[in-house]
């Protein structure tokens, strides 16, 4: 099973091991790639539209790391919130394990922005200037003429271009248009800082489209290294079916047509009909096509690897072959490994349910909490350091120190007060109003009378107030003299 899973890449020839084996996939349209070009332009839209957007004036999604501020749809997270973002990335964990262990690595090719910046807008931006497969080999090898350094200054200019506006896209995510729309019209001297982080951010995408490319799926990005202890022999993947592919070889033409040439022409897709003295072989014509188109150079034949990122190119490419020779679609095709051998639909597994119960369990704590979360969120702390003090009247005083988050869009009026018999709070700092979505800190003492205290920490409880209502309640401690 293991050894299906990760199949050993086939040996390269010594004069090329060692060095990098430029690939030029080959352009092929079908179902699949019409539906990922749908997808893509959908998630795209969505990508470059995020930072941009707002809800009750407050960015729609904003990851601002420096402030620890975070936006999701409108709700802001502050740090007091770690334990909602704490719950909900382990339910992420969770969802990615059952839908690998489900599904496979189909994130990896339908709506990784790695896969599709690479394969629709980089990709398309490079055949459309250089040309398809074979042009862009011809092109590589030849000498530097002016066509080609016209050729390599357009796709490298525009591949600039686009990696400087993705920059800009993922900075609005950090910092918010607003502040990047300062960058951008104000002074550069006056902002070194953020041009910078756009410069950097640039020459990182720009690397990784017009250069490392494949070695982001296939090395450096660790689901891809992940995906195949998740999977198993139930899990859903691009499969090639060899029982009806094997053994495969090249069709041969019939007695009447019979050619010198007995291979399938790459350029037209010409069917070659079975001649009836052949002996039998299965679907497969060997044919080479679905590795050909194969983003990241692997033969799917070759059984399920590491490396296949669920593209499905090699489905199109293989389904346009089998029309024209007059065969079934789906040799390759979207399936489990058991479903190959036994030839029957894959049926949802225990595990599959276990992850599922688990799931389901998290996201509805992580709703409740999300919801049930107060809208001030006050952290009371006695001053450090700070000694309980005599006052008039034979009252004792400690002081205490307050932060309070207002996690709505709107200015809330806020007041304290001591629930215990006796006990008097006055502000040093004051704080009557929580401004919308922001942090205020503020002090105070608390006093009590010296008679009403018979041991060294009182437990008192601090009510926040807010249109008349208490919104939060706090538990500290008062220190102050034994009688």
């Amino acid at each position: 099973m293991n050894a299906t899973l990760n199949a050993p890449p086939e040996k390269k020839p010594s004069s090329t091991f060692g060095k990098r084996e430029w690939l030029y996939p080959r352009v092929v349209k079908g179902r699949y790639y019409r539906w990922r070009n749908v997808v893509s332009w959908v998630l795209l839209a969505a990508l470059f539209a995020g930072p941009f957007l707002s809800y009750d004036g407050q960015p729609l999604f904003l990851f601002n790391i420096l402030e620890r501020k975070f936006n999701f749809f409108g709700v802001t997270f502050w740090p007091q919130d770690f334990y909602l973002v704490a719950i909900g990335m382990l339910a992420f964990i969770v969802f990615i394990v059952l839908f690998t262990t489900i599904y496979g690595r189909v994130f990896c090719g339908w709506a990784c922005p790695q896969t599709i910046f690479m394969e629709m807008v980089f990709r398309r931006i490079e055949i459309w200037i250089e040309g398809d497969q074979n042009a862009r080999k011809r092109l590589d090898a030849a000498p530097w003429t002016t066509e080609k350094i016209l050729k390599k200054l357009a796709k490298y200019s525009l591949f600039f271009l686009l990696s400087f506006a993705i920059s800009n896209t993922f900075l609005a995510y950090i910092i918010g248009k607003d502040a990047l729309l300062t960058i951008i019209t104000d002074n550069p001297e006056n902002h070194l800082a953020g041009l910078t982080a756009i410069l950097v951010f640039t020459g990182v995408f720009y690397t990784v489209y017009a250069h490392v490319r494949e070695y982001v799926c296939t090395t450096i990005c660790p689901y891809g290294r992940l995906q195949s202890v998740m999977l198993d022999k139930n899990s859903v993947l691009i499969t090639y079916d060899e029982i009806r592919g094997e053994p495969r070889g090249k069709m041969e033409r019939s007695a009447q047509k019979k050619s010198t040439n007995p291979t399938l022409d790459h350029d037209t897709f010409s069917p070659l009909p079975l001649a009836p003295s052949a002996q039998p072989k299965g679907d497969c014509i060997d044919c080479k096509l679905c590795v050909q188109v194969c983003p990241t150079g692997i033969d799917i034949r070759n059984g399920n690897q590491m490396e296949c990122v669920n593209c499905t190119l090699c489905i199109d490419a293989c389904d346009e072959i089998m029309d024209k020779i007059g065969r079934p679609r789906g040799l390759i095709r979207y399936d489990s490994l058991e479903g190959v051998r036994t030839q029957k639909p894959w049926r949802i597994t225990t595990r599959m349910i276990a992850y599922s119960v688990i799931l389901v369990l998290l996201m509805s704590v992580w709703g409740f909490l999300l919801v049930s979360r107060s809208d001030l969120d006050t952290t009371v702390l006695r001053a450090p350091g700070q000694l309980f003090q005599r006052e008039p009247g034979g009252m004792i005083s400690d002081l205490y120190l307050v932060e309070l988050v207002n996690k709505t869009h709107r200015d809330k009026p806020v007041s304290f007060r001591v629930a215990y018999p006796g006990a008097k709070l006055r502000m040093v700092q004051p704080i009557t109003k929580a401004p919308a979505d922001e942090l205020t800190k503020g002090m105070f003492f608390i006093l009590l009378p010296e008679k009403s205290i018979h041991q060294n920490s009182t437990k008192l409880v601090i009510e926040v107030v807010s249109d008349g209502e208490v919104v939060d309640k706090l538990n500290t401690t008062f220190l102050g003299p034994v009688q």
